[in-house]
């Protein structure tokens, strides 16, 4: 392409090679994907049940938070312009913000979901004007308002960074002076607002105070992450925000993590003074975490389910590294979609109308990979011959058997859960919670084995009994309770044993009184060898009195209660015997069951210190340069410097002498650049090699391998061991 122009001048020309096809999310789901036959329909599978889920659990989050959101939208909107009209002027002087302390919990990943829900609800119901900030936007008084003011009029907002200074060694007078022109500002933007808002003409009388509070709304500033703030920049904040208080309806929102006492710690006392604070406590990450997975996880309404090992590892997760309910929900979702994605048979994971109807339509490729399945096997060894033969040659009745399989495949899920609630509802009323506290726990047991099978069960029957009348009676009623919401045809028959045995219970009263008066006659009966032992009596008289007394409590019968508490201890056995086997022994559990522990932990768990010794032995498997390409496993002398300064520092003891480190890494260098090794400048340290030795050694100490040691000046102390 060439131009002409009568004077000279830049032209520019684009490109007229055609744009790369972005690659959409069915692009990357397929690409590697097992059993591409069906993988379109797999996606949209997964996008339905991870769309399912997601919305399921933002509906939980709004549920759990309501109460909390609630209180705090009420004291808002109490902040308003005529807040002496108000219970809140009761409480605060005239020069006092109110602020609210809203502690989140260590869970911080979870702290955007319930700020966002706060702010779109404070937006919607109170006042349009609010403001988030966080403490890495905001390490300066000037950036603070800068966001503050940005937020709230939605223009950007230039800042002079000619006057830019140190806050921690300013005086205060020029610090209210620069930001008083700022809140000036944004008191004649709020004046300016309300009054179009308003449409106030001159001449006009006074509105009324309800109305004035409707037309002038608060101001609300979030403070999302209170702990991360320069205590220095938010106490100046708060003294120059004190100043404009009757002019602007300005409130505070400290989203603090750890404790109340972190305002006490950052703020002095002549700047916590001018806060009127009331403290609000959300729901704990360990009660939310337990309530997601009761709606979520123990349900049949999902036909995705996870294994024992994977929930392990998701849980493990939340309770020693962030306590985040959003990341275990993101667990969830890397599982699904790596369960879709390698497992063909997954799409039979869904409804149960969509699950038949995908069967009748399963290509004999599927056909063998279900009877490769080790569940399937099992099934078939218990067969009969002739239906053996038929199962692994007839495609045909294999579909049908199929259809059958999985409608009892989600019988067994619909009779699974509500027994597994009666089981916790009755094992979490014992002393030390011999089956655990949290049903989760319970849930674990019974996805590795038999539970029955396990000491803490048999313990656990015992204890219950021991239970007493009304508490046992009490804890029927709940398992009645949870059986009523179960249309399973298995779980009705057991809510009518159930009930019976309460009628039975209800009985014992009646009963009760017509054994009264046989009472006495048993109680003299085990009364009258006690009376014969405070008579005189030889050796041999006590010994036969003691073993009248022995013989007369082996033979003791059975209360009319304690008969049927244990009858009704061996119904709740029976039902778990019956509804609660592991998943693995249902056929087809594949389907919808996924198991790869280790991918989620690798996913989810990293090992940065293993993946970084792994680059730095063998950097050729990620630059995937053919001149790095060893078969000893050594480190290539044309490797990356830091590699070759590790590789090196692996050969040293505890102490590395850097001279001898620098001379080492010299030879190797010079090896790499062609250098004979007898001419005069092999192994020589020049500057570039100095600098570059330099380098490498900053970087393996900010990595972490080396640190400087005062043992030494001339030597720096290794830090790790081993090179994978």
């Amino acid at each position: 392409m060439s131009t002409s122009s009568v004077s000279k001048g830049c032209f520019v020309f684009k490109p007229s090679a055609k744009k790369k096809k972005q690659l959409s999310l069915e692009d990357h789901f397929t690409d590697g994907c097992e059993g591409a036959e069906n993988s379109e329909v797999r996606f949209k599978l997964c996008q339905l049940l991870w769309e399912q889920i997601k919305t399921d659990t933002e509906v939980l989050q709004d549920e759990l938070n309501r109460k909390v959101l609630d209180s705090l939208l009420d004291l808002t909107r109490k902040c308003s312009s005529t807040r002496q009209h108000s219970d809140w002027a009761s409480k605060m002087r005239a020069s006092e913000i109110p602020t609210a302390a809203l502690v989140l919990g260590v869970n911080v990943p979870d702290h955007d979901m319930t700020f966002q829900s706060l702010s779109e609800q404070l937006q919607q119901s109170v006042t349009p004007h609010v403001a988030s900030v966080q403490a890495k936007e905001c390490g300066t008084l000037k950036h603070l308002m800068k966001r503050v003011l940005e937020k709230l009029t939605g223009t950007d907002v230039a800042v002079d960074d000619e006057e830019e200074e140190e806050e921690a060694e300013q005086t205060s007078a020029p610090l209210h002076k620069s930001a008083h022109c700022s809140l000036s500002t944004l008191c004649d933007w709020y004046n300016t607002k309300t009054k179009k808002s308003s449409g106030g003409t001159p001449g006009k009388k006074r509105s009324s105070p309800a109305k004035d509070e409707q037309q002038q709304p608060p101001v609300v500033i979030i403070f999302k992450d209170l702990e991360a703030f320069n205590p220095r920049v938010l106490q100046n904040f708060i003294l120059i925000c004190s100043l404009y208080i009757e002019r602007l309806p300005l409130m505070f929102i400290f989203g603090i993590a750890t404790s109340p006492s972190t305002i006490q710690h950052m703020l002095p006392h002549s700047v916590s003074s001018l806060l009127c604070i009331e403290l609000f406590q959300s729901l704990s990450c360990t009660q939310h975490l337990a309530t997601v997975i009761d709606k979520l996880i123990l349900t049949h309404q999902f036909p995705f389910k996870l294994n024992g090992k994977v929930m392990q590892v998701l849980i493990s997760i939340f309770l020693y590294h962030d306590f985040s309910v959003r990341n275990f929900i993101k667990g969830v979702q890397l599982a699904l979609l790596e369960h879709f994605h390698s497992q063909p048979l997954s799409v039979l994971c869904c409804k149960k109308k969509e699950a038949l109807l995908n069967v009748t339509q399963l290509s004999l490729r599927d056909l063998e990979r279900i009877r490769q399945l080790p569940s399937f096997k099992r099934y078939v060894e218990r067969q009969e011959h002739e239906e053996q033969v038929r199962l692994l040659k007839d495609d045909g009745y294999l579909k049908d058997v199929c259809q059958r399989l999985i409608k009892d495949l989600r019988n067994y899920h619909k009779n699974y859960y509500p027994v597994l609630r009666c089981l916790h509802t009755l094992a979490s009323s014992l002393p030390r919670y011999p089956l655990g506290k949290q049903i989760r726990e319970l849930h674990l047991i019974c996805l590795e084995r038999n539970v029955w099978e396990n000491e803490d069960y048999q313990s656990a029957m015992k204890l219950l009994k021991m239970l007493a009348k009304e508490e046992l009676i009490t804890l029927l009623q709940r398992c009645a309770e949870i059986l009523q919401q179960v249309k399973s045809k298995e779980m009705k028959n057991a809510l009518i044993q159930l009930e019976e045995l309460l009628a039975k219970f209800k009985q014992l009263d009646t009963a009760a009184a017509a054994a009264v008066e046989s009472v006495p006659d048993v109680e003299e009966s085990f009364t009258s060898p006690v009376k014969n032992l405070q008579k005189k009596t030889d050796l041999f008289q006590l010994q036969k009195t003691l073993l009248e007394m022995n013989e007369s409590r082996r033979s003791k019968k059975l209360s009319p209660f304690e008969v049927l508490r244990n009858e009704a201890i061996d119904f709740i056995d029976g039902l778990v015997k019956s509804h609660l086997s592991p998943p693995e022994s249902q056929t087809l559990n594949e389907v919808c069951y996924y198991s790869s522990s280790a991918t989620v932990r690798r996913h989810l768990n990293a090992t940065p210190r293993t993946s970084i010794q792994a680059a730095l032995n063998s950097p050729y498997y990620y630059i995937q340069n053919d001149n790095l390409k060893t078969e000893d496993g050594s480190v290539s002398n044309a490797a990356p410097d830091i590699c070759i300064a590790y590789k090196l520092h692996l050969e040293c003891g505890r102490l590395i002498n850097l001279f001898d480190w620098l001379e080492a890494y010299a030879t190797v260098v010079s090896a790499a650049e062609g250098n004979e090794p007898d001419s005069e400048d092999f192994g020589k340290v020049d500057q570039v090699k100095h600098a570059r030795f330099i380098q490498a050694v900053s970087e393996l100490e900010f990595l972490g391998f080396i640190k400087s040691t005062k043992q030494k000046t001339d030597h720096v102390a290794r830090l790790t061991w081993g090179g994978c």
